[in-house]
């Protein structure tokens, strides 16, 4: 059974001329647990991918694959699967012929071939050429050209896109089983409900910058949560409240009860012999944690190369820090204070409602057109940068039309 091997990025820096597509970024990936890369569009996810592969020269720091960069390995392709696109395959080739060509290039050996064909469903249309195939069997052939060296380190990007319901769980199934057999399974999305059923890890990026890394159980602090109960006897279990001394707050989907976990507050019901209607345990979504992470409203500890003060640096200028006074709070008003009798909480608890994030629109929205970020004397023809709808930064010559872009090194190319 294949080795995983631990992912190593250490102060890890890409820039395309002015722009920082990542920043400094440090984290690690452990195997035998599938670890998810999130962030959102244009956060340097898929340029970290390609500079841990060696697709992209870092401009600082280093990404190792066990210790090792990717040009280092002996047999690459037998310790790292990857799969970055769903688009390139020759539309003319069947399925089966694409995958014998690859491994007949790569020295693998092509009995491999009907048994990741069958891994990944695509058993019975091998001989269907690619250029039928849909973006969810495009995403399955990907994933069968990852695996066919039977690697102890699997990297995929976004590869649950295009796939259907049935598609997507199939997926999850599969990751799981490839970190059980201990490989180290990576893998980018912007697909937070998915990513929460999935992944054992997260690390999170924004604008390049780390923001979060740890397990999905660490992303919220345990105050954030609260038991919520309720019975159709509320009376009842407002008394057996009381009489435990532990303080409420009625709101209209029952009793919000901080700092006492759900088998606590169930216990005291059922030796009180009061029947329960609701009892769970409720805090920020997955989605309400991002938001705010990417937008600097909140900062966790992990993230060390985030100042303390909450902001998230732009490319070469210091941001503003970001204040969570900065954005107005709905949920700040406090509730009524009342008795046992009227079976309400004390006015000083803390509201049950989430926290909306304010300031992702300001973070996701950066300029159309890009400057160097010393302008030099005006002492003849300079260079300036332009951002294409394909993502690349083209150099446009004084003497050139914007829509006729001069050509680039292959590695000027910005994340995705």
């Amino acid at each position: 059974m294949p080795d995983g091997q631990v992912l190593e990025l250490a102060g890890l820096t890409k820039r395309f001329g002015a722009i920082s597509a990542v920043d400094d970024l440090s984290a690690r990936i452990e195997p035998g647990q599938v670890t998810g890369f999130l962030g959102p569009n244009g956060a340097g996810k898929t340029t970290s991918l390609r500079m841990l592969l060696g697709l992209v020269r870092p401009t600082t720091g280093t990404a190792t694959i066990g210790g090792k960069r990717f040009s280092e390995l002996s047999s690459p392709l037998q310790t790292v699967g990857a799969a970055l696109e769903a688009s390139s395959f020759h539309p003319g080739r069947s399925a089966a012929n694409h995958l014998n060509v690859y491994a007949r290039a790569a020295g693998l050996p092509t009995s491999r071939i009907d048994d990741v064909l069958g891994l990944v469903g695509l058993a019975d249309v091998a001989g269907r050429r690619v250029g039928g195939f849909s973006l969810g069997m495009r995403q399955r052939l990907g994933l069968a050209t990852a695996l066919l060296g039977d690697p102890g380190v699997v990297v995929l990007d976004e590869p649950s896109n295009g796939l259907d319901p049935e598609g997507i769980r199939w997926m999850r199934s599969l990751l799981r089983h490839l970190a059980e057999e201990g490989r180290t399974v990576l893998i980018s999305s912007h697909l937070l409900a998915e990513v929460q059923q999935t992944v054992d890890a997260l690390l999170i990026i924004s604008r390049g910058r780390l923001v979060f890394q740890g397990g999905i159980e660490d992303l919220a602090d345990p105050d954030e949560f609260a038991t919520v109960v309720d019975s159709p006897d509320r009376p009842g279990l407002s008394r057996v409240l009381d009489e435990s001394g532990i303080e409420y707050q009625l709101l209209r989907n029952g009793f919000t009860i901080r700092h006492h976990d759900p088998v606590e507050i169930g216990g005291l019901a059922a030796g009180a012999g009061i029947a329960l209607s609701n009892l769970q345990s409720k805090g920020a979504s997955l989605e309400d944690i991002f938001l705010e992470l990417v937008s600097g409203v909140r900062v966790h500890e992990s993230a060390g190369a985030v100042s303390a003060a909450g902001s998230i640096p732009d490319a070469g200028t210091p941001a503003p820090a970001t204040s969570l006074d900065a954005f107005p709070d709905p949920a700040a008003e406090p509730a009524p204070a009342v008795s046992h009798d009227a079976l309400s909480a004390e006015a000083s608890a803390p509201r049950d409602e989430a926290r909306p994030s304010t300031a992702l629109v300001a973070v996701l929205t950066p300029p159309r057109t890009l400057r160097p970020a010393t302008a030099a004397p005006d002492t003849g023809p300079r260079q300036s940068y332009a951002v294409a709808s394909t993502g690349v930064i083209d150099i446009v010559s004084p003497d050139q039309p914007a829509d006729r872009p001069a050509a680039q090194p292959a590695d000027q190319e910005v994340q995705r």
